[in-house]
């Protein structure tokens, strides 16, 4: 994989990670829960209906879960246009540890909570959001006249 391959694969997974933003927000506003609500009983599988999101502690943690995601996915999103041409490695390790630490701690607190099917979509979240960046890029060629 090349460098630009590995820029361009930093904006998926930030695109990835922020899209979940807008959905728990919505979460956090009783009349626009919808979104959320089907989302968390689809990651909770089996869809039946009893995420409901009428506790304002869960309309609360919609919200930070919503702020969250979208910094977490600007932040990719900067790091990969203001940082990367400069640091490509150390990037992709930030990111990329970054991925597995949300990986470990979400697993183990949806399989603690009685979820253990979130673990396999947190899989798939993980492979599509890593996805060439668990190798380093080859280095660019340097250029001779």
């Amino acid at each position: 994989m090349s460098q630009s391959f590995h820029k361009f694969w930093l904006k998926i997974t930030a695109l990835m990670v922020a899209s979940f933003a807008p959905v728990f927000f919505l979460g956090s506003i009783e009349a626009t829960t919808g979104p959320a609500r089907i989302t968390l009983d689809l990651l909770g599988w089996p869809l039946d209906g009893s995420a409901t999101f009428t506790a304002p502690d869960t309309r609360f943690l919609s919200a930070l879960a919503g702020g969250f995601l979208l910094g977490w996915g600007v932040m990719i999103w900067n790091l990969s246009e203001h940082v990367y041409d400069h640091a490509p490695e150390a990037v992709r390790k930030s990111v990329l540890y970054g991925i597995l630490a949300w990986f470990v701690l979400d697993s183990a607190g949806s399989a603690a909570s009685g979820n253990m099917s979130n673990v396999f979509f947190n899989m798939i979240f993980l492979l599509v959001g890593v996805g060439p960046l668990w190798r380093p890029a080859q280095e660019r060629a340097a250029v001779t006249g």
